[in-house]
């Protein structure tokens, strides 16, 4: 029988079903990550987070790289 807990989002405090015993089931699965993204994450938090926060971060991540690629591109025209 597969292995489910009920845990609490460490960012949000919401209570979720963790299905790490079949994971394709967990909530988690229906956020996709980026090998760099799920790095952002892990960095951040060392458990299991909820699937909204999952992608809450994962577009903050997104915003970041955005904004350092932009950064990177004034700054190349500024000769900086």
């Amino acid at each position: 029988m597969p292995k489910h807990e009920d845990k609490y989002c460490p960012r949000c405090n919401t209570l979720f079903e963790c299905k790490v015993g079949n994971i394709a089931l967990c909530q988690c699965s229906k956020v996709e990550l980026t090998h760099e993204q799920r790095n952002y994450l892990s960095s951040q938090f060392s458990d299991c987070l909820c699937a909204s926060c999952m992608a809450e971060l994962k577009t903050e991540f997104n915003i970041k790289q955005h904004e350092a690629s932009i950064n990177k591109i004034i700054g190349g025209y500024r000769g900086e």
